[in-house]
């Protein structure tokens, strides 16, 4: 995922260099309706209408973000799938609904990839790995060498089978050969509540919510999971650095539904490049522990394949199951 978190610039001459059909002249011509497929409050609400403010005002119309929570983004994800591709129907999508649960899920209504015109990757919030101060490790290595020493003894607490802390706890499992025991809570927050009472060992979380406790030592951070260190915890190790194949953080994205016209696309990805420039954003996401990252359609859509792909193999060897 390396080569896709990064900032771009825009593609020089894009728009210009595309006929504008007559309906896409003039866009936005009226209020554009943004799909947040979560419920309001979430990460994923909170990211979309801090990036929505200073778009809005780029592209010169109001965003209107419309929580669509249900079926772990799917429902969402669906209606903007499923909208007429006129620019006017967005989806402020994540890695759950596409490109987590379409593989554990038979009846995904959507083909993540060929049922949207995905305009760019909007940012990624870096997951920590966290233990309880009880657990004898100080690092990735020392609980591998642990999780070795007694395989299935040991837990980790998730937000819900299939949501994104649970699956870079099956990651972990399969990039090191060990058998930590998933133990799935209704919501990232009543699984951090387990781990701070010690009724579990570790968690994978968001590290803006982990940050508080790992700073009041409550909680030991062991590392962080995306490629890289994260500015906040700098002297913090990447699960990587541990010699283990692993990258993982919770991404966000935007898209529209398949056959939006190019030169739509190519303006809202070139004012959603210029949005994540905006300073007050910046410090908005630094707030949050979010990184701004900007890429190509086509880089998305690329690294949104290897994601599909990459939790395909992850939901085969962990033999995850959801009804």
């Amino acid at each position: 995922m390396s080569k896709f978190i990064r900032a771009t610039t825009v593609l020089l001459g894009l728009a210009t260099s595309i006929a504008m059909p007559a309906q896409s002249a003039g866009y936005p011509e009226r209020p554009i309706r943004m799909i947040a497929p979560s419920s309001a409050g979430g990460p994923n609400d909170v990211i979309a209408r801090a990036v929505s403010a200073p778009l809005a005002e780029l592209l010169g119309r109001q965003i209107v973000i419309d929580n669509r929570a249900g079926a772990a983004g799917l429902i969402g994800s669906d209606i903007v799938a499923k909208a007429t591709p006129d620019g006017y129907s967005l989806l402020f999508g994540f890695s759950g609904p596409l490109s987590i649960v379409p593989n554990l899920v038979k009846s995904v209504p959507y083909d993540p990839v060929r049922d949207f015109a995905h305009v760019s990757l909007v940012a990624a919030a870096p997951y920590v790995l966290i233990a309880h101060p009880s657990l004898p490790v100080k690092s990735v290595k020392e609980l591998v060498a642990l999780a070795k020493s007694q395989p299935g003894k040991y837990n980790f607490a998730s937000g819900g089978t299939g949501t994104g802390i649970h699956m870079a706890g099956e990651l972990l499992n399969m990039a090191a050969d060990i058998r930590i025991v998933h133990v799935p809570y209704k919501g990232a927050g009543p699984g951090m509540t387990a781990l701070l009472a010690n009724e579990v060992n570790v968690m994978f979380n968001g590290l803006s919510a982990a940050l508080p406790h790992v700073k009041s030592n409550r909680l030991r951070a062991l590392a962080v999971g995306g490629d890289k260190r994260s500015n906040l915890l700098p002297e913090l190790p990447t699960v990587a650095e541990s010699g283990l194949k692993f990258s993982i953080a919770g991404w966000y994205s935007l898209s529209g539904p398949k056959g939006m016209p190019r030169p739509i696309v190519a303006r809202l990805h070139k004012e959603t490049l210029r949005a994540l420039d905006n300073a007050e954003l910046k410090e908005r996401f630094n707030a949050l522990a979010v990184e701004a990252i900007g890429s190509t359609p086509e880089e998305f859509t690329a690294m949104l394949k290897d994601e599909i792909a990459k939790w395909a193999l992850v939901v085969k060897a962990s033999g995850i199951k959801v009804e």
